[in-house]
């Protein structure tokens, strides 16, 4: 086990021998007041934005710490070099992107992209891929003030990403940019279903999401369980979700398998405020490790692509691409040289890893077929729509030595430079060589 590894774990028993006091979450989503909220950062607000892009861009950034991070914003930099024309003019593929929805490491890109839009290229590397966090962390676990508080690691860890990346940024700020929806999405762990910070689920909770921090959300999206402790949102009482909210569309004919039902019930549950009075979150992951299945749950979640769009007043455009940025690895374990019984780690990595791997190849052909059906719902003779399914991930990497290298960059908050020099240039040469790409960008530069 590394060293900072075995220090992180064994400090994560320390408040129980040292502390006396109880450990509470801090409540920090506000109810909805009389008003609507100040900054309606919501799916609807979104499409009635109709921000000058004339294609739909979705992009999906996975879990994996810095490691995801960094392939995310290798990716960003092949699509702002990238420059496809549009009714005769040229434009950068990265002002065309619509949404990106993000998980756990992801999101942590996604966010401040969405804060500063080109600004990224200019200070992200060293707010956060080129800073070690960990050593952050870590300093905060080791403070005695935290053994005898009632903070708890997880408030430990947004101070940490507060003064070092989102210094103070709300979702009010993300509206004001104008910029793509940026979804962060958590894990309900109550009822094990995806929690996405937009006004929509606020909506559900009587609570306004403009004055939610981005580092309390970005904190919930990558809370591992156990070493971090969940964030909490109060379900506010008194209020009735919103005629044009996004699920209104919803019924219970549209659900049509059993892992929508899921969906909807969660949705539903909310509305049990004496049943559920604190929504507890954790790492997005856990439901959606690709940040893929927020677009498909969303999108049939409300009735299906057509009837979404009409019911928030949106139009179809003559491009529907999805890109999807994978972090996940197969790393060789030590247990594969060795007939000696497995070390603890490698175990825990490996029944952590299968699931996943079988869920993210299931997510990405689900995502396939629906861009496919939803294409066709939209489409008519006068206006067809051509789908775009574009992944990026490791596996795409042909030469085995490259690929065993990324396959054992580990999943923390401390890659060394030339790890992240590595996984910028892989974000952008594997979606550039991608042949789904290759083969979109033939199209848009005619």
């Amino acid at each position: 086990m590394p060293h900072k590894l075995r220090v992180i774990v064994t400090l994560l028993f320390m408040p129980a021998v040292f502390s006396a006091c109880a450990t509470y979450a801090r409540i920090e989503n506000l109810p909805l007041g009389a008003a609507p909220p100040s900054a309606d950062y919501s799916v609807r607000s979104a499409i009635a934005s109709k921000r000058p892009n004339h294609i739909t861009l979705v992009v999906a950034f996975s879990g994996g710490g810095t490691r995801a991070a960094a392939l995310a914003y290798g990716v960003l930099q092949g699509l702002r070099d990238t420059t496809v024309m549009v009714d005769g003019q040229p434009v950068r593929l990265i002002d065309e992107i619509d949404v990106i929805s993000a998980v756990s490491g992801g999101s942590f890109t996604a966010a401040y992209y969405g804060l500063h839009a080109d600004g990224i290229f200019n200070r992200f590397e060293t707010d956060f891929l080129r800073r070690d966090l960990s050593e952050h962390l870590i300093d905060g676990l080791l403070s005695p003030s935290l053994w005898f508080s009632s903070r708890g690691r997880t408030e430990m860890a947004i101070d940490v990403y507060d003064e070092h990346i989102f210094h103070g940024a709300t979702f009010a700020d993300l509206k004001r940019r104008n910029g793509p929806l940026i979804i962060i999405n958590a894990t309900d762990l109550g009822r094990g279903v995806r929690f996405s910070f937009l006004q929509d689920y606020f909506d559900l909770l009587c609570s306004d999401l403009s004055t939610f921090p981005i580092s309390r959300a970005v904190a919930a999206s990558s809370a591992v369980p156990v070493i971090f402790n969940p964030v909490v949102l109060q379900n506010h009482p008194g209020c009735r979700p919103s005629s044009v909210n996004m699920f209104a569309a919803a019924a219970d004919d549209a659900i049509h398998s059993p892992q929508l039902s899921h969906v909807v019930d969660g949705l539903k549950s909310y509305a049990a405020k004496d049943q559920r009075p604190y929504i507890h979150l954790v790492d997005g992951g856990i439901t959606d490790n690709l940040g893929l299945l927020s677009i498909y749950e969303m999108t049939e979640a409300g009735g299906g692509a057509k009837k979404l769009l009409q019911h928030l007043g949106g139009q179809p455009k003559p491009y529907f691409i999805v890109i999807a940025v994978n972090a996940s690895t197969t790393p060789q374990y030590e247990m594969e040289l060795s007939n000696q019984p497995p070390a603890m780690e490698d175990i825990v990595n490996a029944v952590t890893d299968i699931p996943l791997h079988r869920t993210n190849a299931a997510t990405l052909e689900l995502l396939q077929n629906s861009i496919a059906r939803w294409t066709s719902e939209l489409a008519t003779e006068d206006a067809p729509i051509t789908p775009c399914f574009v992944t990026v991930d490791f596996d795409q990497i042909a030469d085995p030595d490259q690929r065993h290298y990324f396959n054992q960059i580990p999943t923390n908050f401390a890659l060394n430079a030339e790890q992240v020099d590595h996984l910028l240039m892989a974000g952008r040469e594997l979606l550039k060589m991608n042949p789904e790409f290759q083969q979109l960008l033939e199209t848009l530069i005619k």
